[in-house]
């Protein structure tokens, strides 16, 4: 019994050894963030990110053990109950951005962040701000955006994001398992979409505004997912992020469906409302046909969330096509 004792620990003993040895060689890694190579010769043991997409990122890669906190969430009202339940006893540091101090003083060595996630151009929080209290920077690729060219936003940014941070924290396996399963599911809607010819119906994005719209261009996230749903978003040319455009563009253009994103003090219903009521919104076709899709703030940004968000518009943008399917599904028939 002794002997065999004695033989477990050593196996135990030479796996523990072989598990230390992989991960050491696992390091040091390099990533590109934004315009940069960032250098990891350790996966960080005090990271926070900033947002409730890039947080769920973090959670989802199984890494809340290696994280000192979380900021930028509980001041925009973006947490569902169940991201309140994952988080807690993990310290929201900032309610909105955190200072250097915050992030000095919480003895981070990660930002996981991104520009107008968290950072802003000219900010007091930047990479090179924080590289002068030791703090590593990763940026949301999404947000890139902001300070270099990038083509218009796709799905590929987030996949990017997720292959990024398994190799910073060398859980590259997870990384790619969580990929994989996102793409089979924007698979799954594009296969049922090419069962049917359509036109890309004609998408606006609300955020929030009433004096002008806040809305996402080309470069942000919600015209990939509106897109992989089979529509287009009609401010597709509008080479910017999250931007404000006039009501008169939005009339224009003539949206046969608006998507509304949910999150902060003004619900969603509320929002609603008051493009209903907007004399100047009275002849645009989403509006006459009261063609509303609601999406999560964290579904409609860059972040693991993103697949579902791709579902709900496709069940929204081509109710017909899907009630198909899931009829046939039930009667067994392909």
């Amino acid at each position: 019994m002794k002997m065999n004792r004695w033989r477990a620990a050593c196996v135990a003993l030479l796996l523990a050894c072989a598990s230390a040895a992989a991960h050491a060689d696992h390091y040091p890694v390099t990533v590109r963030s934004c315009n940069r190579d960032v250098t990891f010769t350790h996966a960080p043991a005090r990271a926070v990110s900033n947002d409730v997409n890039l947080t769920e990122m973090m959670l989802a890669l199984g890494l809340r053990t290696r994280m000192a906190g979380y900021t930028g969430i509980s001041g925009w009202k973006t947490a569902d109950p169940a991201l309140q339940a994952a988080l807690l006893g993990l310290p929201e540091l900032a309610r909105r951005y955190p200072s250097l101090e915050t992030l000095a003083a919480a003895h981070a060595d990660l930002y996981v962040a991104g520009w107008n996630y968290g950072m802003r151009v000219g900010g007091p929080i930047t990479p090179q701000t924080l590289a002068r209290f030791n703090i590593a920077t990763y940026e949301l690729t999404e947000s890139c955006s902001h300070v270099m060219p990038r083509p218009a936003a796709s799905l590929d940014d987030v996949y990017n994001d997720l292959r990024n941070l398994g190799a910073i924290f060398d859980v590259d396996a997870r990384a790619q398992a969580l990929i994989a399963s996102m793409q089979s599911s924007v698979a799954e809607v594009s296969r049922v979409l090419n069962t049917r010819p359509h036109t890309p119906p004609r998408v606006f994005v609300y955020d929030s505004g009433e004096d002008k719209p806040f809305t996402a261009g080309a470069l942000a996230m919600p015209t990939a997912l509106i897109r992989a749903a089979g529509g287009r978003n009609v401010m597709d040319d509008v080479a910017q992020s999250w931007t404000h455009v006039s009501w008169e563009s939005v009339v224009a253009r003539d949206p046969l469906v608006i998507v509304i994103v949910d999150y902060g003090a003004v619900t969603a219903a509320q929002k609603e409302a008051f493009l209903l009521g907007l004399p100047a919104l009275a002849n645009v076709a989403a509006i006459r046909e009261k063609r509303f899709i609601v999406v999560p703030y964290d579904a409609a940004t860059p972040g693991v969330r993103n697949a579902k968000a791709v579902e709900t518009l496709a069940h929204g943008l081509h109710s017909e096509a899907f009630s198909s399917h899931i009829d046939a599904a039930q009667r067994g028939t392909p």
